[in-house]
């Protein structure tokens, strides 16, 4: 048990990160995906896994190296301008992701618990997470998070209580089959927005500060290149395992409602908790209730990166002082940016708004946005004047450049669809 604490303590942003991923509004992507097109999108999620630790490791990289977020490195590099825009937008999408989140775990809560009022699990569980962001020290409350990970093999665990057929898993995920059009080509920007999302880069960024500034033997890479080798080599590792874990567990959300759901033709599940309650008849009162904790954890663990994001990518750009290390009352516009972002979110839940359409537009704006955040950070991450002698590897800006191009490409040819 020493052990496993020890190895929890080393565990960092990329994990936390990585599973903040796995949304209640990524599963419901997941779920679509798997119960519209069966074993057939299986490919998306292995081949997006390189592709986000490319990306992710560049932002982390930004933040350990420089000491600063990628806003404030955006602000250094580009036109404030246009870095204004790219974090108002992060902020709208965020926000909606916020509100579509904490719906999907009030309405996953009245499932588990077999009624009650849903709008007020759903304000239950965002005033829990303000109030532990805002009064929780950063260094315990990243404890918390990373609890909350493990939480997600509460989808790994739901495939073992179904029978799988491996070979046709196999097939489906090196020769899938199916047809090109407006709405499969819109589920693979979905998968491919919700799996690359620009709201982790900011996040684990700021985590990489966060993380040094909490430390009083380190400091910004650029001013003690001594402890590169060391900080670099666990950035790498942590964020393969970080987002291997993401992408693992999307991997099987996808497998489950394609092996239950797509087999007994439920083929349209826009919801994490449609899916949740359209397994129990098929899978059982087991698989069903993982599902439904799943998504309350899986939630748990996303609403503070979701709005912490914002926060980070707002204060930056104001100059304002950040940081969920520091006391609210020395930080009063970041908390307030952040406590706005979630209040906003339960309040998109007593709005006419239609959930999915909501999902729906967040997965496109994320897909848009994350385009030239990634074409930004791979430029800030290559110059010397902000990164000194660690500028991105080779290998990390073929493969980052590798993403936004499929990334650009998906959007553009889905809206050439529609």
């Amino acid at each position: 048990m020493a052990a496993f604490r020890d190895l929890l303590k080393k565990i960092g942003p990329g994990v936390v990160t990585g599973a903040a991923d796995d949304d209640p509004s990524g599963i419901a992507t997941y779920s679509q995906a798997g119960a519209q097109f069966g074993l057939n999108m299986l490919w998306t999620v292995v081949l997006t896994w390189p592709l986000m630790v490319a990306v992710q490791s560049v932002s982390a990289r930004i933040g350990r190296v420089t000491g600063h977020g990628l806003a404030y490195n955006f602000a250094k590099v580009f036109p404030r301008g246009f870095v204004s825009v790219l974090v108002g937008f992060l902020f709208i999408a965020n926000t909606v992701n916020i509100g579509a989140d904490l719906a999907a775990m009030g309405a996953a809560a009245k499932l588990a618990i077999g009624g009650g009022p849903r709008h007020l699990y759903t304000i239950g569980f965002a005033l829990v997470s303000l109030l532990a962001i805002v009064f929780v020290p950063y260094h315990r409350y990243v404890g918390f998070l990373k609890w909350l990970t493990f939480s997600l093999f509460a989808y790994v665990g739901v495939v073992f209580t179904v029978q799988i057929d491996w070979l046709a898993v196999l097939r489906g995920v090196v020769l899938p089959r199916f047809e090109i059009t407006a709405e499969s080509l819109t589920l693979v920007v979905a998968i491919f927005g919700t799996t690359i999302s620009p709201y982790l880069f900011f996040w684990q960024s700021s985590q990489e500060v966060e993380e040094e500034e909490a430390d009083p033997d380190a400091g910004p890479l650029v001013d003690h290149p001594e402890q590169a080798p060391s900080e670099l080599m666990r950035i790498g590792w942590e964020t393969w395992l970080g987002m291997g874990l993401s992408n693992l567990v999307a991997f099987f959300i996808i497998l489950t409602t394609a092996v239950t759901l797509h087999t007994s033709g439920q083929t349209d599940i826009q919801t994490s908790e449609q899916a949740a309650a359209a397994l129990k008849p098929i899978a059982g009162e087991w698989s069903f209730m993982l599902f439904s904790l799943g998504i309350i954890g899986t939630g748990m663990l996303a609403i503070p990166v979701l709005a912490g994001s914002a926060a980070y990518a707002v204060a930056e750009v104001r100059g304002w002082r950040s940081g969920l290390e520091r006391a609210p009352r020395d930080a009063v516009p970041f908390y307030a940016v952040l406590g706005v972002a979630i209040l906003l979110g339960v309040g998109i839940d007593f709005t006419p708004l239609d959930p999915i359409k909501a999902l729906f537009w967040s997965a496109v704006l994320n897909g848009i946005i994350t385009v030239p955040v990634m074409a930004a950070m791979l430029i800030v991450a290559s110059r010397p004047a902000r990164m000194g002698a660690f500028v991105a590897t080779l290998g990390q800006r073929v493969l980052g450049w590798t993403a936004t191009a499929v990334m650009a490409a998906a959007a553009v040819a889905m809206f050439v669809m529609m």
